[in-house]
């Protein structure tokens, strides 16, 4: 069983999942692709999701919490990616972004070596089940404007700025 709870979070309702002592979920309760996220761990882990409690759900509170209050900038769990083999490169990936530092779609393409994949990129970066964690947050359009994000533009912007207010301060500067 995915033992999940839920939390209400600066940045919006979070559903947490753990399963076997790993953190299989950390993700926006109310985005457009839950039932598709959900379905997708239930069916590769081939159990069901059901609240329950687990101490490992509360200290992944408890560090997401430090996180959005500046106390921590990086997350010590025991984490389970579930997807598919190229969907787990691109979280690897994402993995590699510093705190506070942004790119774009396409340099994730170069970087990963597959230019011609940046929908393929995009795609597995809608996927991630393991939202702020796997910091898909930090990807941006070649443009340097905000672009999707499962938990919606104004929580990316937020994540944004809580890792880096210098930056967003400047980016709203050169829109002006």
């Amino acid at each position: 069983m995915i033992k999940i709870k839920y939390h209400k979070t600066d940045i919006g309702e979070m559903v947490f999942g753990v399963y076997q002592q790993q953190l299989c979920l950390l993700d926006f309760r109310y985005r457009k692709m839950r039932s598709a996220v959900d379905g997708r761990l239930q069916k590769m882990l081939g159990c069901e999701m059901d609240e329950a409690q687990d101490d490992l759900l509360d200290v992944a509170h408890s560090q997401l919490t430090e996180y959005l209050e500046h106390q921590r900038t990086e997350f010590d769990l025991p984490l389970l990616t579930v997807g598919t083999d190229f969907q787990k490169s691109v979280w690897d990936t994402l993995l590699k972004i510093p705190y506070g530092e942004t790119t774009s779609y396409l340099k994730l393409a170069q970087t990963m070596g597959r230019d011609s994949a940046v929908r393929a990129i995009a795609n597995a970066n809608g996927a991630n089940a393991l939202a702020v964690i796997i910091p898909c947050h930090r990807v941006i359009g070649s443009n340097g404007e905000l672009v999707g994000y499962g938990g919606g533009l104004p929580a990316k912007k937020r994540l944004l700025e809580l890792e880096n207010p210098e930056r967003m301060i400047q980016a709203e500067l050169a829109l002006a």
